[in-house]
């Protein structure tokens, strides 16, 4: 079983919703297909879009088959829980927003454990990897906002009143709980980091058709009964320095039961050791720059853009810099 526990690495999965553009090729030169491509989906284990492992001895392997056999040698016993679901705990995409995303909200797990078929809620976060100058985003909804003057201004067509919006530049992370109305707008590539599920509810599409020319589905009694109608505006987060030495500065982002993502910045040769020692996975993406994953075995590559899912047994690890390199990193506490 040893030689099967490796850093992992994935082909990604494209999704081509209307609001796509081509900046994966143009800013990071990604091969992608031909035609509008909105979502690369990087990590992922969700039935509609699992990933195939493209190294060491799983390649080939869709990643629900890798979460199948290794079981909670891959997640780790924090998430414990998952291994019985069956499903891989988070989804790591790349979103390019060349146009307006619909407004939307995502529900809770205990939303979703009633209304929902198979998906739990979702709590995700974004990480702006690009951002045209002006560019701003959705996040919550103006002061003094109610449900009653919620509903009100999408019956009279004014639902952009009711919005608070957010300057944004690269380098930001926005975190999105559930319940929280939001939107990328045209103009930035995003990472995003969420738990693995496509729990969405549309609340309104700028007025636009699909691919079909028809207009995309709402769901507005569903968005109606999961908004958090008394959660305050918020915007960027505000990065948590934890560690500023020897060329390695780590800055938290984002803190959840689900996740924790943390931004690490290495400099020149410098390297971060970590430990995989059973409790959690680790995911790496490098988003700036080159760093080598370096293991018991054979070292593994990561240039900007490019995700890599390390198993909870792997063991002791080091990244190290092969030049100035900015990383994300992803994965999930104890619980409580």
């Amino acid at each position: 079983m040893q030689e099967r526990i490796h850093p992992l690495t994935f082909e990604p999965v494209f999704r081509d919703y209307v609001w796509g553009g081509r900046s994966l090729a143009t800013l990071f030169a990604r091969k992608l297909p031909p035609g509008i491509v909105a979502e690369s989906w990087e990590i992922s284990g969700h039935p509609s879009s699992p990933t195939r492992v493209d190294n060491g001895a799983w390649r080939g392997t869709l990643l629900p088959d890798v979460l199948a056999e290794l079981g909670s040698d891959l997640v780790g016993t924090n998430s414990a829980d998952v291994v019985a679901w069956e499903r891989f705990p988070l989804l790591v995409k790349l979103l390019d927003a060349n146009r307006n995303l619909s407004l939307q909200v995502h529900p809770d797990d205990a939303y979703a454990s009633q209304h929902q078929s198979g998906d739990p809620g979702k709590t995700e976060m974004w990480y702006i990897l690009d951002a045209q100058p002006g560019s701003q985003l959705v996040y919550g909804l103006a002061q003094g906002v109610t449900r009653e003057s919620f509903r009100s201004a999408i019956a009279s067509n004014t639902l952009e009143t009711q919005l608070h919006r957010v300057s944004i530049a690269s380098g930001d992370c926005i975190f999105v709980p559930p319940g929280t109305v939001h939107a990328l707008l045209a103009g930035v590539v995003v990472a995003e980091i969420q738990q693995t599920s496509d729990a969405t509810f549309r609340v309104y599409d700028w007025g636009r058709l699909g691919a079909d020319g028809r207009s995309r589905p709402l769901h507005i009694e569903e968005a109606l009964q999961v908004i958090d109608f008394g959660q305050p505006p918020t915007g960027k987060v505000e990065p948590q320095i934890v560690q500023d030495s020897d060329g390695v500065k780590r800055a938290r982002l984002a803190d959840c039961r689900h996740f924790t993502v943390e931004r690490v910045d290495l400099a020149p040769g410098s390297e971060f050791q970590g430990l995989c020692g059973g409790s959690t996975f680790e995911i790496w993406g490098c988003i700036k720059g080159y760093s080598q994953i370096h293991w018991s075995g054979e070292p593994v590559s990561l240039r900007a853009i490019r995700f890599a899912l390390l198993p909870a047994v792997l063991g002791h690890y080091a990244l190290q810099a092969g030049e100035a390199s900015s990383l994300l990193r992803a994965y999930v506490r104890e619980p409580g």
